[in-house]
């Protein structure tokens, strides 16, 4: 047989679903790598294609097929022959020869040619397959899709939204194109598969009257969904935050058929999915118990009884049987720290509610917690390597890891400082913002290397580096200004609502590019800005929302020169009316303390709201001697039903001018999430900024940080009043 005819015979054999070691196919195999340097192009594309369906992923024929590729790179000029070879031999390459293919992948595709949309799906799922968030060939492969309205159906669409998932990937110009087209079609997807297609790219973006429908035929649907796609019925509804307890209950009810066709993951998952909906299932879970169980019995996989170990701690009335602590205890030496984490979380949870009931069970578990810092400590102290122990933070959170190995793990990346590259800087920010830890040295390095490459690091990772030195309030005047210079040059890379967090992390951070405030605060983009916000997920759509009005503010106290108006007084309003501030027994004390000092609980108002709606918890005024002015004067009445104070709207409340001579006093309470988490306990970007914005509607402002309040010094009431007195005075 001639070489093309050998390939082409197992490709046809293979789409008629024969088994992957069925005689023939395995003969076809055996020749065609016999004959593998003489092979053309478009044979060698088709044969890595059959190995690829065969799932020879890690086979020495694919990196006999990546060695002939990396040859031939250069006289590869057929994009659909590049996208399939990159697929096929994604998991066997080097990171330089990545790049190469990258760089090859970029040149070939064409955005105006719609024949290249297949192509750019299979780019998408080559990124997918070596975990790569590059944005030059995803913004390319984007701008294909939303060229290629015409070839988008509801397999594609669900399938691009997926690999957009999992590669951390957004565009809320692709959102609203599905949106539209799925939702003029709704009626069309009637069976189980292309239904939960639909439910899982329309859901999350769905207005309240689609979502509606898609919730009921769901529950309708219930019984003929397969095993997946109940999966990919809850994932959603856990993504939507859906509280629709008819549709979980119905879901619930058809699951315990479908248990045992998944493997260990999908129950994990599963789990995962049902406890976040707060499933009330009690028999379900137990049934899911005893098959978790099973598979830790056996388990041999770190990952995996980390994971097992995570999930049966989630479950409601769990008794931990010894089995288990004994598991992790074998299994810690070889746990990364993510695994680590989630083993401590569970040990943590399990200790702190009481649910170890054996002989000596207390005793274990401290033992085993011992250990378990024990090999944490050791894993970071064998790291040599900061991306590698970037790539072990990127899951990393909680109670145990912040207080056990925190400060250790920002120490070695101090340590390994001189490997920060621009190819690491957004991760190890990540892991910067994440733990709260403001470190001049490493802030500084990271400022040095992204002023040394902006041109290589994309816009959209240049805005988070910025977001860490802005929310951190690490001001470092140079890398600023170089970095607006840069974004502000690039502004067409940032999708509308991006445009908006980024004018915001700047005016926290005390930048105003006249540029990027003229582009925001103007009709035609706020139409656009509007248009996007109805199909963002709720969480982005309220944060970018909620960064719009503190962007308002801070331009208008800021920098009036700009003369944009103040436009969010109804939206605060609303945000107010729907929050009702509980007044927590220490604003009760305090305000009892504020009362004796200031001579009458007259003198005092709590949990007040400001021009510009900033609430603060305590506001009086003294007068150009220092004494307390009455607010019953002024004639304003506060209101306090069940614990919950009434904020009166500052119209109402009618402000007016203060005496000659007269100071206006804000007092704030800073919690421990005001400040940084290391020593420094440096004050971050928000607080400060309120401080600043205080200041200029006329305030004094005293903030009296919580590890001041609940020091041994200020141990007693009577040291407490003392000290807020010399606060409230200004004495030294």
């Amino acid at each position: 047989m001639e070489d093309e005819a050998i390939v082409d015979t197992l490709y046809s054999i293979l789409r008629l679903n024969v088994e992957d070691h069925d005689s023939l196919a395995e003969a076809l195999v055996t020749e065609a790598w016999k004959r593998l340097e003489r092979l053309s192009l478009p044979a060698l594309s088709k044969f890595t294609l059959c190995l690829y369906k065969q799932h020879r992923h890690f086979n020495p024929i694919i990196g006999q097929v990546a060695h002939i590729v990396d040859m031939k790179l250069d006289s590869i000029q057929d994009v659909r022959i590049l996208s399939v070879l990159m697929v096929g031999i994604s998991d066997v390459i080097s990171q330089s020869f990545r790049d190469r293919l990258l760089h090859k992948a970029e040149q070939l595709l064409e955005e105006e040619n719609e024949g290249h949309f297949n192509y750019a799906k299979r780019m998408l799922q080559f990124l997918q397959n070596i975990k790569l968030k590059y944005h030059p060939l995803l913004e390319k492969c984007n701008r294909i899709f939303l060229k290629s309205a015409s070839r988008l159906d509801i397999h594609s669409i669900s399938n691009i939204f997926g690999l957009y998932e999992q590669l951390g990937f957004d565009n809320a110009e692709f959102r609203l194109l599905a949106n539209q087209l799925l939702s003029e079609n709704i009626d069309d997807y009637y069976n189980p598969e292309t239904f939960a297609k639909l439910f899982f790219a329309l859901g999350p973006m769905a207005g309240s009257r689609v979502r509606e429908r898609l919730l009921v035929t769901a529950a309708h649907m219930a019984e003929e969904f397969s095993s997946h796609q109940v999966l990919v019925i809850l994932k959603t509804m856990k993504k939507m935050k859906c509280r629709n307890s008819h549709l979980l209950e119905k879901m619930a009810s058809v699951l315990p058929k479908h248990l045992d066709s998944y493997h260990v993951l999908q129950l994990v998952k599963l789990t995962q999915y049902l406890t976040g909906l707060r499933c009330r299932n009690l028999e379900l879970f137990s049934k899911l118990k005893i098959l978790l169980l099973g598979y830790l019995k056996s388990s041999v996989i770190p990952a995996d009884t980390a994971a097992i170990i995570r999930v049966l701690a989630m479950l409601p009335s769990f008794q931990v049987e010894e089995m288990i602590t004994n598991k992790a205890a074998a299994v810690l030496p070889q746990c990364s720290l993510h695994h680590l984490n989630c083993i401590a979380t569970a040990l943590v949870k399990w200790n702190h509610h009481d649910q170890l009931h054996w002989q000596n069970s207390s005793e274990l578990c401290a033992k085993l917690l011992q250990k378990l810092n024990d090999c944490g400590f050791e894993r970071l102290q064998k790291t040599n390597s900061l991306n590698l122990l970037l790539e072990e933070l990127t899951h990393v959170n909680g109670q145990w890891f912040e207080e056990v190995l925190n400060e250790e793990t920002v120490a070695m990346c101090q340590r390994l400082i001189d490997q920060i590259t621009w190819t690491n800087v957004l991760p190890l920010s990540f892991f910067l913002k994440k733990t709260n830890h403001r470190c001049p040295a490493l802030f500084d390095r990271i400022a040095s290397v992204t002023v040394e490459n902006t041109d290589k690091i994309h816009p959209s990772e240049i805005y988070f580096i910025l977001f860490l030195f802005s929310a951190l309030n690490y001001d470092n005047e140079e890398f600023f200004k170089s970095c607006i210079q840069h974004l502000t040059s690039n502004l067409s890379y940032f999708e509308i609502y991006q445009l908006v967090l980024l004018g915001h992390v700047l005016a926290v951070a005390g930048y105003f590019p006249p540029i990027l405030i003229t582009t925001i605060f103007n009709v035609s983009f706020l139409s656009k800005l509007d248009a996007q916000l109805k199909v963002l997920p709720d969480t982005l759509k309220q944060r970018v929302c909620s960064r719009l009005m503190k962007l308002n503010r801070a331009v208008c106290l800021e920098c009036p020169e700009f003369h944009i108006p103040w436009f969010h007084e109804q939206y605060c309003q609303r945000v107010f009316h729907n929050s009702m501030s509980r007044i927590n027994p220490l604003r009760q004390h305090v305000h009892r303390m504020l009362t004796e000092i200031l001579g009458g609980s007259q003198y005092s108002r709590i949990s007040v709201l400001t021009p510009y709606y900033y609430e603060i918890d305590f506001e009086c005024v003294l007068d150009e001697n220092k004494k307390p002015l009455s607010y019953m004067a002024q004639n304003i009445h506060l209101d306090d039903v069940g614990g919950i104070h009434l904020r009166h709207d500052i119209k109402d409340e009618g402000r007016k001018a203060l005496p000659p001579g007269a100071q206006r006093i804000a007092l704030e309470f800073l919690d421990s999430r005001a400040f940084s988490k290391d020593y420094s306990r440096h004050l971050k970007g928000e607080p400060a900024v309120k401080k600043r914005h205080l200041e200029m509607l006329g305030y004094r402002v005293v903030q009296i940080p919580h590890f001041e309040w609940n020091s041994m010094v200020l141990s007693t009431k009577g040291e407490q009043l003392e000290y807020l007195r010399q606060q409230l005075y200004g004495i030294q």
